[in-house]
């Protein structure tokens, strides 16, 4: 199962509400009430994002925490990175000298292009994207796949489209 973590998810919650407004600063404690995650957990997940540039923080009477750039230019890849690291959905996607089997495995290649496509997507997808209603989204999600040649030369039909939603 691929999944990112509840930490990687909260930060997700809580950039889309900073991003709804973006030109105002928030305090961690304006955060949690806005999202309903525990006060202590934004502080973590906003200095995290603090050490990664995502988030600026200013102290003062009118400080807190803004976005450090413009929601359509954040996108989800960088999200996930500055929570995780770097996109890996096989140990040897980030790093071949930790494997094991790097040596002999044939498929480490496929797993890397793979990885490509699963980094390239959710690059094209921005902090605005997510903020969006969920349509737009689906819409940059539909693929259209045609089935290959081969597997309905028999059949008497046509090609058939399936569109993945």
């Amino acid at each position: 199962m691929l999944r990112i973590s509840k930490l990687t998810d909260y930060s997700t919650v809580i950039l889309s509400e900073m991003a709804r407004q973006k030109s105002q600063s928030f305090t961690s404690s304006e955060l949690a009430l806005a999202t309903s995650i525990s006060q202590p957990t934004v502080s973590k997940v906003l200095k995290l994002l603090g050490k990664s540039s995502l988030v600026i923080s200013s102290r003062g009477v009118n400080g807190g925490y803004r976005l450090a750039d413009n929601p359509e230019h954040l996108s989800v890849a960088r999200i996930i990175n500055a929570m995780e690291g770097p996109i890996g959905i096989t140990e040897c996607c980030t790093t071949s000298d930790t494997c094991e089997q790097y040596g002999q495995c044939h498929i480490s290649d496929n797993w890397g292009v793979i990885n490509r496509a699963i980094e390239n997507t959710l690059n094209t997808i921005s902090l605005a994207d997510l903020v969006s209603p969920a349509e737009s989204l689906v819409n940059m999600a539909s693929i259209t796949q045609q089935k290959p040649e081969a597997q309905t030369s028999h059949r008497t039909e046509s090609k058939e489209s399936i569109e993945l939603t």
